[in-house]
C-alpha cells in the first residue's frame, strides 16, 4: 500500500491511494486506485490484467478433451461448475445427450463445489466456516480424485462413477455440515458499499452480488441446464444491496445447495455415467453458447467451430471480472477502514478476472 501522490487530477481529492498490484509471482493480480478525502473514497477505479493468463488463447491450441484441465483453473473456488460449463457447450455443439447418471452426479458435484466455494468466502464474516468445508471437500476429493483442480468432467460425462457407498458417505457429510452451519453476525456490514439493482444490470453482476441488491436472476430456474427443472431451486434475494445482504443471500445459499445435494442423491439413477467418444472429437463448423449458474455468478462460453479437433474460438463470460467492475460505482463515500470488508463481500477470485 503506496501513497502514489498529492492532489491528484484523476478527481477532487487530496490523496491518491494505490492498493496493490501484488508481486507478479503470485497467481493473480488486483490493483485499486483510489482517490481519497481523508478517510473516504471519493472514486476508484480497478486496474486489471496486470498478469493476462491468456486462457482463452490456450484453449485454441487443444483439443476438446484437454481444454477441459484449462477450463477450471482460472476460478479455483469454482472448478467443477467451471469445466462443467465447457463441456456442456461442446456437447450442445455436438448434439450430444449425456447419460442420466452422469446428468444428476454434474449436478450434485456442482453443488457440492458452490457449497465449498461459498463457505470459503463466509470464512471471511466466521472463520469457522473455512474448516466446516472439509467434510464435504473429503467427498469431493473421494469422487473426483482431485482436491481443488479436479478434472473429472469429459465431453458426455463424467471420467467415472462415484466408489460404493460414496452416497452414504455424501449424505453423512451434508448432514454434518448442516448440524454445524454458524449463526452470522453481520450487524457490522449494514450499509456498507451498497449496489443498486440498476448498478447491478448496468456492469452485468450476477450471482449473490447481484442477488445482495435483489436482482431476481438464477441461471438454474431461469435458464435451466443439467436436470435443474427437476429441482424446486428457491432463490434467494436481498434488498439492501448492502455488504450484510450479500453475506445473507450466501449464507442462507449454502443450506440451499445442501438441500439440493440430498435431492440428487434421492433421485440418483443407475446406468453408465460417459458415451464412449471417438478417438479425435470434432465439433461441427458453427458457433454454440452455454451460460451456468457458477457459485459467484454467470459463467458463459461462445464456442466457436470450423470442424477441427481443436475450437477456432472459445470465449469465456467470467463472473469475477463484472463484479469487480461495478466497484467505481459502491466505493466512493466509504472509509478506507471498511473496504476489505466491502471487497470481501463481492465473491471474486482473482485469477477470474485475469482469465
Amino acid at each position: 500500500m503506496t501513497v502514489a501522490g498529492i492532489g491528484a487530477a484523476a478527481g477532487p481529492s487530496d490523496i491518491t491511494l494505490e492498493l496493490g498490484a501484488h508481486h507478479p509471482s503470485t497467481h493473480g493480480s488486483l490493483r485499486l486506485r483510489l482517490g481519497l478525502d481523508s478517510d473516504i473514497v471519493t472514486w476508484a477505479e480497478p486496474v486489471v490484467g496486470a498478469l493476462h493468463r491468456g486462457a482463452e488463447k490456450l484453449f485454441e491450441v487443444r483439443d476438446y478433451r484437454q481444454i477441459l484441465m484449462l477450463a477450471n483453473r482460472h476460478d479455483w473456488l469454482a472448478a467443477f461448475n467451471n469445466e462443467l460449463g465447457v463441456a456442456l457447450v461442446v456437447e450442445q455443439a455436438l448434439g450430444m445427450e449425456v447419460p442420466p447418471r452422469a446428468t444428476w452426479l454434474r449436478m450434485l458435484l456442482a453443488e457440492l463445489n458452490r457449497v465449498l466455494s461459498h463457505l470459503m468466502f463466509l470464512g471471511y464474516v466466521e472463520p469457522s466456516c473455512v474448516l466446516l468445508r472439509e467434510p464435504l471437500q473429503q467427498v469431493l476429493e473421494e469422487a473426483t480424485g482431485g482436491r481443488v483442480h479436479v478434472v473429472c468432467t469429459r465431453v458426455g460425462g463424467l471420467l467415472e462413477d462415484v466408489p460404493a457407498g460414496w452416497a452414504s458417505r455424501c449424505s453423512s457429510a451434508v448432514a454434518a455440515v448442516r448440524s454445524a452451519l454458524p449463526a452470522l453476525d453481520l450487524a457490522a456490514f449494514a450499509g456498507l458499499g451498497v449496489l443498486s439493482v440498476a448498478d447491478a444490470l448496468s456492469y452485468g453482476v450476477s450471482g449473490p452480488v447481484a442477488r445482495g441488491s435483489g436482482l431476481d436472476l438464477d441461471l438454474r430456474r431461469d435458464d435451466p441446464y443439467l436436470l435443474y427443472p427437476s429441482l424446486d431451486v428457491p432463490v434467494v434475494l436481498g434488498t439492501t444491496g448492502d455488504a450484510a445482504a450479500r453475506f445473507s443471500c450466501l449464507q442462507q445459499q449454502v443450506s440451499v445447495s445442501l438441500d439440493l445435494v440430498d435431492a440428487c442423491l434421492s433421485q440418483l439413477p443407475t446406468g453408465p455415467v460417459n458415451v464412449k467418444l471417438p478417438k479425435a472429437v470434432r465439433a461441427p463448423e458453427g458457433s454454440a453458447y452455454r451460460w451456468t449458474e457458477a457459485p459467484s455468478g454467470a459463467v458463459g462460453y461462445f464456442l466457436v467451430s470450423r470442424g477441427a479437433s481443436t475450437p477456432w474460438r472459445l470465449a469465456m463470460r467470467t463472473p469475477s471480472f463484472n463484479n469487480v467492475s461495478a466497484l467505481p460505482s459502491v466505493l466512493p463515500g466509504s472509509r478506507v477502514q471498511d473496504l476489505p470488508a466491502i471487497l470481501a463481500s463481492f465473491f471474486f477470485t482473482v485469477g477470474d478476472i485475469d482469465k
